[in-house]
């Protein structure tokens, strides 16, 4: 009794932090949310805001500080305490998350599948831009008149257009504040939502659709207006005080650019040219804060210095090229390759990685689900790429061609993942996937072996029901299992596997279906996939974000007090707003490229002992030997996992699933329904689940595609 009070008392300590972590967090949001509120009115801006910069302005920072206060101290101290939270849910094992967003209340329209929370918090983020765009408009607007116009030497209309572009641009930078955050791959806050960085993207979408349209229409108001007023050399205009006309012409225009290049069509047909234009954010950011003063970007800095850091430590990750030790040639024109990976690093199932081969494009990065269980497969993280596009193509190519190479160089970042998972928590796991699709569901069924093999827990009934054009695609199932010698007792699992091929009528016995292995021979200096930050990778990421911000702080506090502040107040000038921008930007990446440094630097010297160990085991190991480099699949068709994988298939020629009739078979009162594929599949099922006659569906679409 008491070993079992010993036990539980750390849970219920872990517990209780991440409560109090929890609570501080809520009450941090809601203070957040209640300002963005307030800002529009009256009160606000004539009552609180004078009364708030009388108490926090100072020498050191300036009119600026009470909005560093105000908006970036509070979202960095979430990202620094969601860093906690995390840590503590990966030692303990309490995430205390639950995913509330997955089941679809709109399935088909602009928006794509959309569940009840997402659309509330739609509803409730345009309400709160139209709130902040009408409640100025009617106040000012109440001002304007015929005699104050004409004090201007404007007409009413000309005054009202530019109150309109005024707020559209101020409507904006709401939406700016918002952008970065789901784009953030290695984010502290979205997993507290249940939420990863793939799976945002659309968050993403949406904001940058309403960000381009205020802000193009912000640029409208004013060149208007200038022109109506023959004021238009004031595009030109890059005053040392005020904001800099041409600064925000710039940024716009590099906005235009990306934006055109996210159109649908241009995206599926051009990727290249929406991947290339992308990188255009650089300029938009730097431009829009030379145009706005360095002063008004507090509201968006915290979401973009989140990442900024981010975006550093992943430009570490891919500085070294990675171990890889064989690969997966499929018939279906599909590979799998194995990395070699240390043992502390750790991630869930429907992981993604990104993944950059130099010899077919430097710059282009590509993001493929990790189909390997870390605790299944210690040393080894696998991934599946299906040629589809001009660079899988290629890849496929490569590893394929009738003399095969010895290696492969290639870049990774990642792996990026939900901080936790729950499968268990379903009597039944319906799985539907079409084509490609099926790969997260593999790092699902290899998560429940894992489960079922080592702590002998009862799992759920898994019907896997996969989609494919022709016979070929039969060999993906042989994915299922790991290549190495893991324990894989998939017969300890209650799964079902309905295959239908779309387009061959019968068995084609003439078309191969089974992958063959080819073995690599990597460089030395090719490392292991390991985590930058190491094991504690969470303690160390709020490190980076807390220590270089409060550095940030103290450097721009001296430049303010000792080098700024002299010249606005002790001479007749005033100093450069451009340069001030400028001088912050600087530091502002400056220390978060140095904290982040120190940190994996620190933590690179565990890394490099564990590489060596992987190195020597992959010396000594056989099958890494040169009389082997070509591994005949046929040594494990005879194995008792595979013989269970095959009794567990059905194959169905020439018809598709009838998704109706297989989710009304599925029994239980808990049934996950998880979807990977096609964008009509999605949609299809989803309408099954949101249709209120299968109150026991819970559905979720896990499919990410850019």
């Amino acid at each position: 009794m008491a070993q079992e009070e010993v036990k539980r008392s750390p849970s219920k300590k872990y517990v209780m932090i991440q409560s109090t972590i929890k609570l501080l967090m809520v009450l941090v949001f809601l203070g957040l949310i209640f300002i963005f509120i307030m800002m529009p009115t009256n009160t606000f801006k004539k009552i609180w805001i004078p009364q708030f910069q009388a108490k926090t302005n100072s020498t050191y920072f300036g009119a600026q500080g009470s909005r560093i206060l105000m908006f970036t101290f509070p979202v960095l101290l979430m990202g620094t305490l969601g860093c906690v939270y995390l840590h503590i849910a990966k030692i303990s094992n309490e995430s205390n998350i639950e995913v509330i967003w997955k089941n679809p209340m709109v399935v088909k329209g602009p928006l794509g599948i959309v569940s009840g929370i997402e659309m509330t918090f739609l509803v409730m983020f345009i309400a709160l831009l139209v709130w902040s765009f009408g409640t100025p408009l009617y106040n000012n607007f109440a001002t304007i008149t015929s005699k104050s116009a004409a004090q201007d030497g404007d007409k009413v209309w000309q005054e009202k257009l530019v109150v309109v572009g005024s707020r559209a641009g101020a409507v904006g930078n709401i939406c700016l504040a918002f952008l970065f955050f789901p784009v953030t791959r290695g984010s502290s806050l979205l997993p507290l939502f249940g939420l990863t960085s793939e799976g945002c993207i659309k968050y993403h979408i949406w904001l940058g659709h309403v960000l381009m349209t205020l802000f193009t229409s912000h640029g409208i108001c004013y060149i208007i207006y200038w022109i109506s007023t023959n004021q238009i050399s004031q595009m030109l205009k890059w005053n040392k005080v005020g904001e800099s006309n041409l600064a925000g012409e710039i940024s716009l225009l590099a906005g235009l650019f990306l934006w055109v290049a996210t159109i649908p069509k241009i995206r599926r047909k051009m990727f290249e040219l929406f991947f290339y234009t992308h990188y255009l954010y650089i300029l938009f950011i730097i431009f829009y804060i030379f145009h706005v003063r360095i002063s008004f970007t507090y509201m968006m800095l915290p979401g973009f210095y989140l990442f900024l850091v981010d975006r550093y430590l992943r430009f570490l990750q891919s500085r070294r090229e990675v171990r890889l030790v064989s690969t997966r040639i499929l018939p279906c024109e599909t590979v799998e390759l194995n990395f070699s990976k240390g043992h502390g690093l750790t991630y869930n199932p429907t992981s993604v990685m990104f993944i950059n081969v130099p010899s077919i494009s430097k710059l282009q990065w590509h993001p493929f689900t990790i189909t390997s269980n870390s605790k299944l497969e210690r040393e080894t993280l696998s991934v599946v790429i299906k040629s589809e596009g001009t660079w899988t193509q290629k890849l496929y190519q490569l590893l394929s061609s009738p003399s095969p190479i010895d290696r492969l160089g290639i870049s990774v970042e990642g792996p990026y993942g939900p901080a936790s998972t729950n499968y268990l928590r379903h009597e039944s796991l319906v799985m539907v996937s079409g084509g490609s699709g099926i790969t997260p569901f593999i790092s699902i069924i290899r998560e429940l072996i894992y489960l079922s093999t080592t702590f002998k827990c009862k799992t759920p009934n898994i019907v896997l029901i996969c989609s494919f054009k022709n016979t070929s695609c039969l060999s993906m199932l042989d994915l299922i299992l790991p290549i190495s010698n893991t324990p894989s007792e998939i017969s300890n699992l209650q799964l079902q596997i309905e295959v239908y091929i779309t387009r061959d009528k019968e068995f084609k016995s003439d078309i191969p279906i089974h992958p063959k292995t080819l073995w690599f021979k990597p460089n030395p200096t090719d490392v292991p996939i390991h985590a930058m930050l190491g094991p504690n990778s969470w303690i160390w990421l709020g490190a980076i974000i807390s220590s270089s911000f409060i550095i940030f702080l103290v450097i721009i506090g001296i430049i303010t007090q000792y080098y700024i502040f002299p010249i606005d107040h002790n001479t007749n000038k005033i100093f450069s707003f451009p340069l001030r921008s400028f001088l912050f930007m600087v530091v502002i990446c400056v220390f978060i490229v140095v904290v982040a440094s120190v940190a994996v630097l620190w933590n690179k010297k565990n890394n490099g002992k564990e590489a060596k160990q992987i190195q020597n085991l992959e010396g000594s190991s056989p099958t890494m030997s040169p009389n082997s480099m070509i591994y005949n699949a046929d040594r494990e068709l005879e194995s008792l996992p595979y013989q269970s994988l095959v009794q567990a298939t059905n194959v169905h020629y020439g018809v598709r699933p009838d998704f109706r009739r297989l989710l009304f078979e599925i029994k239980g009162s808990s049934v996950g329904v998880l979807v990977s594929g096609p964008k009509k599949m999605r949609q299809d099922v989803a309408a099954i689940c949101s249709s209120g006659f299968f109150e026991n569906l819970h559905f979720e679409s896990i499919s990410f595609t850019w």
